[in-house]
């Protein structure tokens, strides 16, 4: 039952060459207030030695389980491939360079009580920096996401997503590149239900890298585009959404950075 102290939650970690950060990842989940997890971390063949670790962290902890992918598939497949690995029925989502705060989960299960009814949950986040130097800037969410404010803007975070394991099998990720491929999942499942509930406070840690696949602004542009083209958008529907994604972003991404210039200013 939705929102009931004893349920089980699987965290589902892709990691690709995270070995400056996967650590970290893990352990602001074992870290967490609501205790009762397992950590599922996936390989995606990585090249540095971010298997090792997570074999070595493995050995420290029962919870933690880690599965290496023969060969490197992507993030899209690497995340599907861990919620098939969950012995869970609700799936909390974390990318191996992101952080939570220790209330995270329990905050989330306490909304559960409160929305018996809804399967699908997220946050606000925090950013830091590649250095982890803080942002002033945090992103602000509605208590209820639907289907058409998504579409206007992308203020589901995947690292703060705790999701019924059941909708993710309905709607995975799709494996292609070039799609923000969680955003597409999101619009797919708010398709057929009436909304996500979010808690506005910033419990993600989200780091900023630029060298992630949508860190750099004209190839997110592009990605973005062939998501709504992706999820059966006409082309003057796309560009409606589009127009008011490139000025959110563009809000968005300037003020992420004003705040962190500030906070080195002090």
């Amino acid at each position: 039952m939705a929102g009931d102290a004893n349920i089980l939650i699987s965290v589902v970690i892709p990691a690709f060459n995270a070995e400056k950060t996967l650590r970290q990842a893990i352990d602001s989940v074992l870290a967490q207030k609501y205790a009762r997890v397992e950590v599922i971390v996936v390989d995606d063949a990585s090249t540095d030695a971010t298997y090792p670790l997570a074999q070595e962290l493995a050995k420290t902890d029962p919870r933690i389980k880690v599965y290496r992918n023969p060969c490197n598939l992507g993030v899209s497949e690497t995340r599907n491939r861990g919620v098939v690995q969950a012995g869970a029925e609700w799936i909390a989502l974390l990318d191996s360079d992101d952080l939570w705060e220790p209330s995270k989960l329990e905050k989330q299960c306490e909304k559960m009580r409160e929305y018996p009814d809804c399967p699908f949950f997220f946050t606000g986040s925090a950013f830091v920096g590649a250095e982890d130097q803080p942002s002033e800037y945090q992103l602000h969410v509605p208590e209820r996401m639907t289907y058409g404010a998504l579409l206007r803007q992308n203020r589901i975070s995947c690292s703060s997503v705790l999701i019924r394991k059941d909708l993710l099998q309905a709607y995975p990720m799709p494996k292609d590149a070039m799609l923000h491929e969680d955003y597409a999942a999101w619009l797919q499942i708010l398709r057929t239900i009436p909304y996500a509930v979010g808690i506005d406070e910033p419990l993600l840690i989200y780091r900023l890298n630029q060298n992630s696949k949508s860190g750099r602004k004209g190839r997110a542009a592009r990605m973005q585009w062939r998501t709504y083209r992706h999820v059966g958008l006409s082309w003057g529907q796309s560009a409606r959404f589009f127009a008011s994604y490139a000025l959110r972003g563009v809000k968005k991404y300037t003020s992420i950075h004003r705040g962190m210039h500030k906070n080195r200013e002090r």
